[in-house]
């Protein structure tokens, strides 16, 4: 396979997928893009930027098919990166009415789909037969207001065939991306969709007035926590200290760029949770994975310890009060 001879087509209008065409457009001489905000569509046509996310990135906008109609760009593609939330994915792929069928699908949505309860990569398989071979994940530890302004980072690529993960990465990779390629799909994903519960975390702590000693600890304790869950779920060789992993989790869990940080910051400080996302006017894609991964380690038959998921489930689904279930937290952690 040759980057030159598929067709590239990015699905959401969001900061990540903004980024994600950002990094295409440095290889690509054509890429069909998805967003479903037609005003978003007529601005960036006219003024070259996204006028809701990371306006500060000018893009030649005579690369682009641009198009709120989600069959078109489906339809032009052979490669399809799907950075749309979690939460309205799989109501995206319901206006669908061209088959998925023969499609390559990368997911950059580091979330669950709560109709199925599933990865984004699972759901594919399950729900539209798409097999494995054909499913990859896009990872980081990557921020997209970094991406905008062009500081070095990091993605790890992981396929199930490794010929598809090196085509991405090598489609993605620029002076100041750096790309590796991994054959653990379920993990790297599952890591990505974990490590938002943790930034939440870490945000509430910090709203609680919680220092850098505290959180020091918080995140050794959630990179255990993580290895623990993902183990349970797919088992195999992985070093959890790769920057997929422990990289991800670190950078979502410290930097001010984090939405799920920034969300768990608002709830320790007294936020409720629906005025906390009606102030950041975003998705915190950990919102919605805690309820999923809470659910999904109560059908594991043999259970890992999760403190830091309950934790952050009583707060955000039990409405407890987060300085009482963190009293409690810091004494289960060493």
């Amino acid at each position: 396979m040759e980057e030159g001879k598929l067709r590239f087509g990015v699905l959401g209008g969001g900061s990540w997928g903004t980024a994600i065409v950002k990094m295409l457009s440095e290889n690509l001489e054509h890429i069909s893009w998805y967003m479903r905000n037609e005003s978003a569509i007529r601005h960036l046509k006219v003024e070259g930027h996204n006028p809701n996310y990371i306006s500060s990135v000018q893009f030649d906008v005579s690369k682009f098919l641009l198009s709120n109609d989600i069959n078109e760009v489906v339809s032009s593609s052979d490669v399809l990166i799907f950075a749309i939330p979690s939460a309205f994915l799989e109501n995206e792929l319901q206006r669908l009415s061209v088959s998925l069928s023969d499609k390559i699908i990368f997911s950059a949505i580091k979330g669950i789909v709560p109709e199925s309860g599933l990865i984004v990569g699972e759901h594919f398989h399950d729900y539209y037969q798409i097999p494995f071979k054909n499913i990859g994940v896009l990872t980081g530890p990557c921020h997209a207001e970094e991406v905008a302004m062009e500081r070095l980072s990091y993605l790890t690529i992981a396929c199930a065939d490794s010929s598809k993960a090196e085509l991405v990465a090598k489609v993605l990779k620029s002076d100041y991306i750096r790309t590796k390629i991994s054959d653990d799909i379920i993990g790297t994903e599952y890591a990505a969709m974990l490590k938002n519960i943790y930034a939440i975390a870490a945000g509430i702590a910090h709203g609680l007035g919680y220092g850098d000693n505290f959180q020091s600890v918080l995140m050794s304790n959630a990179i255990r926590e993580m290895k623990r869950f993902i183990d349970k779920v797919y088992k195999m060789k992985r070093n959890i200290n790769n920057s997929a992993y422990l990289g991800d989790l670190l950078v979502t869990g410290y930097s001010t760029f984090s939405r799920n940080r920034m969300f768990g910051n608002m709830i320790g400080k007294g936020y409720t949770v629906k005025s906390a996302m009606m102030e950041m006017n975003m998705v915190a894609e950990g919102y919605y994975a805690t309820k999923s991964a809470h659910l999904l380690h109560e059908k594991l038959k043999k259970k890992s310890k999760t403190p830091i998921i309950n934790a952050v489930y009583n707060i955000l689904y039990e409405e407890k009060n987060p300085k009482k279930v963190f009293k409690k937290l810091t004494e289960k952690l060493d």
